[in-house]
């Protein structure tokens, strides 16, 4: 019932997105608006029997001197509102920090607030607001003019990763480009689930307030991700967020964690835009000069490599979602693969299929290290690379990935006991899927590239097995979506040059 009854509220929620639409008001600043207003109507019913618990909102501020208000008068409480609580301290003030009423249609505002109020948030278990908020994420990052599936990893990936990972509880957890924070949760019902553990008080507090840390240099995102995390039952509104908002590269941050779970930003370069002396706006590579990096490079994801191994400790473990260019590209590219093969036990790479993310194009793998004390010898032994790639398609919509498509790939990590595993491929069996190569064999390799792939594609040796239509058009615009940007990085290069 819980599902239906989610569902329902998802639909209707978000069924008041349409005439916003219309009024040129977008899904992202729609689910921005209705953060505000789910959180002063929570901290409403928190303040009432049987939790009796103070918000810290002001008298003059609240649900109630705000549900009962139509027209201008609604309006201008509203604003003064959300300028008021963006003045406060902890969690409060950073969802509303900056915040604007963005809703100019008076009647629409009216609408959603009675929507709202019609609901008994609190009352709800964590699983079913936290589905609601989870399933608007969704919804918005579906809407590809609004750009949000960039923060938006598929569910089932994440959910494969902590499986792997397997975090244990009492253990700290970060992801520095956290987007709406659903490693974050697959990570704490992992944990919470009494299959896997059964927790302590200490335990539950420890995974409630101080299991998490993160960073979002998204402004709207990072407050969705807030939102997010305190419908889940992570955090508190009486503390500071578990997340920080702002660039996870320009700093240490000075806290080591056992698991670091992210998938950073696409995008080769990190940059700033600034204004030149005619007035005109320019983009200019951000290199990061930090004394914990191997090596300076304006490539993002390589910059977040480093990053994370600084912040993991000796006895740390990841899992990152990079981009092809980072197995191959030399350069810097080359000199990061060598460290982490050095520095790290680089045991896993999931190559993984096209059609999963939002964004066209991507062509991406989630890689598996464990942090390792200083040694002589290079702490990488083998790498075992899981072809998820070659013969598997899925489009977003018609045939979207599911949690039951990487049962395969989590039985062969074998998350209980990764040193005993077993290849699928053999020389019998050229179409298996899970090989491992020793470091000798990878060091030999031109550039140490760790970009290996040996079954066969079936479209290139079967001509009449082509894919449908569908798969082929999907295909055909990811590819040329990558050459697109190729080429735009390229020029770009060539101007500043």
């Amino acid at each position: 019932m819980a599902n239906e009854n989610s569902s329902a509220i998802i639909s209707k929620v978000w069924g008041m997105c349409n005439p916003l639409r219309d009024d040129g008001v977008s899904h992202g600043d729609y689910l921005e608006q209705l953060t505000y207003l789910l959180f002063l109507k929570m901290a409403d019913e928190y303040s009432k029997p049987p939790y009796h618990k103070d918000a810290g909102i002001p008298e003059g501020y609240r649900w109630s001197d705000l549900n009962l208000l139509k027209g201008a008068e609604l309006e201008a409480q509203y604003k003064k509102t959300l300028e008021t609580l963006g003045e406060k301290s902890g969690m409060l003030g950073q969802i509303f920090k900056g915040a604007t009423n963005k809703i100019s249609n008076a009647a629409i505002l009216y609408r959603i607030v009675q929507m709202i109020d019609k609901e008994k948030w609190v009352a709800m278990s964590s699983d079913v607001k936290g589905e609601i908020y989870e399933g608007l994420l969704q919804k918005n990052a579906e809407d590809i003019k609004s750009g949000a599936g960039q923060y938006f990893t598929p569910r089932p990936l994440i959910k494969a990763m902590v499986e792997c990972i397997a975090p244990e509880p009492m253990k700290t957890i970060a992801d520095p480009c956290c987007g709406s924070g659903g490693f974050f949760l697959a990570a704490q019902s992992f944990i919470s689930n009494p299959n896997n553990y059964a927790l302590d008080r200490e335990q539950k507090e420890f995974l409630k307030n101080k299991t998490f840390y993160g960073n979002e240099i998204v402004g709207a995102t990072f407050k969705t991700a807030l939102m997010n995390l305190y419908l889940h039952n992570i955090g508190d509104i009486y503390t500071d967020a578990p997340i920080t908002y702002g660039d996870a590269l320009l700093t240490d941050p000075g806290y080591r964690v056992d698991y670091v779970l992210t998938n950073p930003p696409f995008g080769k370069k990190s940059s700033i835009t600034f204004t030149n002396e005619k007035g005109e706006q320019e983009d200019e590579d951000l290199v990061y000069n930090r004394q914990d990096f191997w090596t300076t490079s304006s490539n993002k994801q390589l910059n977040f490599i480093q990053h994370i191994n600084t912040i993991l400790k000796t006895t740390g473990k990841a899992a990152v979602v990079l981009p092809d260019n980072v197995l191959f590209e030399g350069g810097a590219g080359e000199s990061i693969r060598k460290k982490l093969l050095e520095t790290t036990d680089l045991h896993t790479i999931l190559r993984l299929p096209t059609g999963i993310f939002y964004k066209q194009g991507v062509k991406a793998n989630v890689l598996f290290f464990d942090k390792k004390p200083a040694s002589p010898d290079f702490q990488t032994k083998e790498v075992w690379i899981y072809d998820f790639r070659t013969n598997v398609h899925f489009t977003l919509k018609q045939h979207p990935m599911t949690d039951v498509d990487l049962e395969d790939f989590v039985k062969c990590y074998n998350p209980a006991n990764r040193h005993d595993r077993k290849e699928t491929w053999s020389e019998e069996n050229p179409d298996g899927r899970f090989r491992k190569y020793s470091i000798d064999e990878i060091l030999k390799r031109d550039k140490t590239s760790l970009d290996i792939f040996w079954i066969k594609d079936k479209a290139l040796a079967d001509l009449d097995n082509l894919p449908s239509p569908d798969e082929l058009a999907s295909d055909i615009i990811e590819n040329l979506q990558s050459a697109l940007e190729s080429f735009q990085e390229l020029l770009l290069q060539l101007e500043k040059e």
